[in-house]
């Protein structure tokens, strides 16, 4: 069987991290890079990525996406926005090119949650031209909502859930940078909060969808709050940059309702370089139920690699899957591929 063919569309943190993984892994090929980026675009990846090209072909970042396609791979991985909405086009695009299609955007982890018409349409395309598309993550894709449901799988009864993820936003693109106010004033988020304009955590509607759907708890009603961290000290990581008294992260809180009731919580603090102020990251899930479950794992799963993990360990299932819009809740359990990824395709 040949290589799978891959191509990226967006080079940034969570593209061109994507590229390293596949670099290292057997049985698949980078065909083709789609970036928008003129510091990019016309370059070798292998010259963006710092590395070297050890017997793989020579890929040149390229603005023009017919162009990428005519490669004519198996799968893209597209790392460009946050929202259904928005990403929706260019999943249209590679879907009608008959190309399976795995996307950071963190709405497109559920996205009839908030988008049900796209979300259809979506699964109609797909269907349509006999390919797949998956939207999955660190969070929402795994964290807060996949091994959520994996760990009521050992209940007799849930009755109450609560997620929490106190993470860095260190490894993260100047996208998500944005859309968490990094570096902004407190006056300048408290205006984006209450707009509509800032977006803090994309989510959280998706993973207690998520949640509720595969339970058999049929969640009412969504709320979410976001408060501003504010930092004391200038902190400084790759992509973002918060100088004292500014904004270097946000507090997100959701819940979900299931009969009048607030059955499933979400608690999110995010910032940049938490630690220089004395915050500890980690993972930690509580279900109330019998028995009851609690799970804390410290320091927190890195958001930027387990998001690259994610999407490239994803791809043979989402190969192997019928045709249509999927979710995690679909699909295989994700797991870490150390031998041939050609060994996992089915088709």
């Amino acid at each position: 069987m040949e290589k799978i063919k891959v191509i990226i569309w967006g080079f940034g943190a969570m593209g061109s991290g994507m590229a390293k993984m596949l670099l290292k892994k057997k049985g698949v090929e980078i065909v083709g890079v789609c970036d928008r980026n003129e510091k990019r675009v016309g370059k070798s990846i292998f010259e963006v990525l710092g590395v070297e090209n050890k017997n793989h072909n020579e890929v040149i970042i390229n603005s023009d996406i017919e162009s990428v396609m005519s490669t004519k791979p198996d799968i893209a991985l597209v790392a460009t926005d946050s929202f259904t909405e928005k990403t929706f086009p260019k999943l249209k695009q590679l879907l009608e090119n008959k190309i399976n299609v795995i996307s950071t955007a963190e709405e497109m982890a559920y996205p009839k949650a908030q988008n049900p018409e796209l979300s259809k349409k979506l699964d109609e395309i797909a269907k349509e031209n006999n390919v797949s598309v998956l939207g999955t993550g660190i969070n929402p894709g795994l964290i807060m909502d996949l091994l959520v449901v994996c760990l009521t799988g050992c209940m007799t009864d849930v009755e109450h859930i609560e997620a929490e993820r106190v993470n860095s936003l260190s490894p993260f693109g100047s996208a998500v940078m944005e859309e968490q106010g990094v570096g902004i004033t407190v006056d300048e988020f408290e205006k984006g909060v209450k707009d509509g304009t800032l977006a803090g955590h994309v989510g959280f509607k998706e993973s207690i969808n998520m949640i509720g759907d595969a339970i058999g708890w049929p969640v009412e009603k969504f709320e979410q709050q976001m408060k501003p961290i504010v930092t004391n000290v200038d902190r400084q990581s790759p992509y973002g940059f918060a100088k004292a008294g500014n904004v270097a992260g946000v507090n997100m809180t959701g819940q979900g309702y299931v009969d009048g009731e607030v059955k499933i919580d979400m608690k999110h603090p995010q910032q940049i370089e938490p630690e220089m102020e004395g915050t500890h990251t980690g993972d930690y899930i509580r279900i109330k139920g019998t028995p009851e479950v609690n799970m804390s794992i410290k320091p927190e799963v890195e958001g930027g690699l387990g998001t690259i993990a994610m999407c490239v360990n994803m791809i043979p299932h989402v190969i192997n899957a019928p045709s249509g819009l999927k979710t995690m809740i679909d699909l295989p359990v994700p797991r870490a591929i150390m031998g041939d990824i050609r060994e996992l395709i089915r088709k």
